[in-house]
């Protein structure tokens, strides 16, 4: 049985993602446009400089690893991220999180994917990793995601949810600066 997206803006994030440097605010991050009616986050943090850090990011993003050191439960029906691959969040061994991969980008100096939501998850949205390595050498992450409540639970614990995905967003930023030092 193929689960089925629980939005219907498949694949925003890859617009809503930053993805030159340009029309950045004050937080440092992108001011371009996410779907309305959703929660929006756009969180963005340096991970380290050269070509062995984003290369070592690049891997860990696109082989799940990260997400394995958060760390998470994580299944995924391929090895590497691509575009149409189910990836199953588990949290606490408890909440199941289905996603599929909606967009990937794998450039010289870009790497990263969305997921979105499937039926089953306790959201409705997309999420998306981006690696992005600068003319300085400098290598950042941008996490960026859409989403709202998509059952009884998560509207009852309402405004914990936005606190937790930045949480979330920060620990990705640990774990992939912790992955890039070691590639030095």
């Amino acid at each position: 049985m193929t689960l089925e997206f629980t939005y219907s803006e498949v694949g925003a994030t890859l617009d809503g993602a930053t993805l030159d440097g340009t029309g950045l605010d004050g937080a440092g991050l992108a001011d371009t446009s996410l779907p309305s009616g959703y929660s929006h986050l756009r969180y963005r943090v340096r991970i380290g400089h050269g070509d062995a850090a984003f290369l070592a990011a690049a891997d860990a993003l696109g082989t799940f690893r990260m997400h394995r050191r958060l760390p998470v439960g994580v299944t995924a029906s391929a090895p590497h991220a691509e575009v149409g691959a189910e990836v199953t969040v588990t949290l606490a061994g408890v909440v199941r999180a289905p996603c599929r991969i909606v967009w990937v980008v794998d450039e010289p100096d870009r790497y990263g994917w969305a997921y979105g939501t499937l039926t089953g998850h306790p959201e409705c949205g997309e999420e998306a990793f981006l690696l992005t390595r600068d003319p300085d050498g400098g290598v950042r992450l941008d996490v960026t995601a859409f989403s709202r409540p998509g059952g009884r639970v998560t509207r009852a614990l309402g405004g914990l949810i936005p606190i937790g995905q930045r949480l979330y967003a920060r620990r990705c930023g640990q774990v992939l600066r912790g992955i890039a030092r070691s590639a030095r």
